[in-house]
């Protein structure tokens, strides 16, 4: 974990200073350098120095792991994919839109993702240019907890919720888009999109445990994980074409291309340590 400091460190001092060229003055303190003494209760494995200490079986206890992270869109293909040693996931959405393929990125207008991705800076970061000037996306993220148990009442139509004032911090700005109903309507896509996803590579393709060892070799194998999970899935979408011409044949059959072209794209993750089981 020591040697993702320097990393950490610097990545504060690039954005800090991306501000500065944009005319805008950095918030808080001068971020601290890191130490060049290992701090104490600093830890290293030695098989695989690369990884790090996460919370694994519900938080009961730690494992040595990767983070891993895939993006979907609405046809529940895997249109980015990413790998780091992030305890947790705040820093982890602008990275992962960043790993989008680019013959996909320019359409995305929408990213869903849960309330552990979310954070001012990282919705900033993907909603903004550093210059200030907006990119064109708008994030939708859970920024307070929801009973899942719905009433009568919930079912019913309700009104719009009043807008924001001009004082309302961005995480209240969030809290209202995820009320209207576009938010409520375009948030539904995620637990039908990246959720089902994650469950076929566990359960049908059976990949529980990276094998290999070293950050490269680890993001090497998640890619292919995410390739093989692709062409399961696009053999999966012919197959539907296909039985949707034979039960209609009047209607125009689809254009096969191998161009996504999803819209709305769901974040998701997955805590895959090597020889163990990875956890979402």
């Amino acid at each position: 974990m020591a040697a993702a400091q320097p990393a950490d460190y610097q990545a504060k001092q690039a954005q800090r200073q991306a501000q500065r060229e944009a005319g805008k003055k950095p918030r808080g303190p001068e971020p601290t350098p890191p130490s060049a003494t290992p701090d104490p209760k600093a830890q290293s494995n030695f098989t695989d120095s690369e990884s790090g200490i996460m919370k694994a079986g519900s938080g009961q206890h730690f494992e040595q792991s990767s983070n891993a992270q895939a993006a979907v869109d609405e046809a529940m293909l895997i249109v980015g994919a990413c790998v780091s040693v992030a305890a947790n996931d705040q820093k982890e959405l602008r990275p992962t839109v960043a790993a989008i393929c680019p013959v996909v990125a320019p359409q995305i207008k929408t990213i869903l993702t849960d309330s552990g991705f979310y954070s001012d800076a990282a919705v900033q970061a993907v909603e903004q240019n550093p210059d200030g000037t907006p990119t064109g996306v708008t994030v939708f993220a859970v920024v307070e907890k929801t009973d899942h148990h719905k009433t009568v009442a919930d079912l019913l139509p309700q009104p719009e919720p009043p807008a924001p004032g001009p004082e309302a911090t961005p995480k209240e700005v969030m809290a209202h888009r995820l009320k209207t109903t576009l938010g409520k309507l375009l948030y539904k896509l995620r637990k039908q999109t990246v959720e089902p996803v994650f469950g076929i590579i566990k359960e049908v393709m059976g990949f529980r445990h990276f094998s290999l060892r070293g950050q490269a070799k680890v993001s090497l194998e998640w890619t292919l994980v995410c390739v093989s999970y692709n062409l399961k899935r696009l053999f999966t979408l012919k197959n539907l074409a296909d039985a949707a011409s034979i039960c209609s044949p009047n209607l125009p059959r689809p254009e096969k291309t191998g161009r996504c072209r999803g819209r709305t794209v769901s974040g998701g993750f997955v805590s895959g340590p090597r020889r163990h089981k990875i956890i979402f």
